[in-house]
């Protein structure tokens, strides 16, 4: 079983009809939902980053089967990076 949870910015930083995702959340139950999960959320993310083009991808472990995918400026732009606080 995979759960997310999708964090948007205030309306303000966004279209008024769609505010922009900036982070994504999963939960994964076994090993083998991670890749496929991990590389749906970050191709997510990527169609965000590219609007603006002003920060890369960070993929952080919290802990054995959570991760959180999010938009981050200390990352380059074009650029994806892997995180572990696990």
């Amino acid at each position: 079983m995979t759960t997310s949870t999708l964090e948007r910015v205030p309306a303000a930083a966004g279209t008024a009809e769609r505010p922009e995702l900036r982070s994504i959340s999963l939960e994964f139950s076994s090993a083998g939902e991670v890749h496929s999960g991990l590389e749906k959320a970050v191709a997510e993310l990527i169609e965000v980053a590219a609007k603006d083009a002003t920060c890369g991808i960070l993929v952080t472990r919290l802990h054995p089967g959570h991760y959180t995918v999010a938009l981050d400026e200390s990352v380059p732009f074009g650029e994806t990076y892997e995180s572990f606080t696990a």
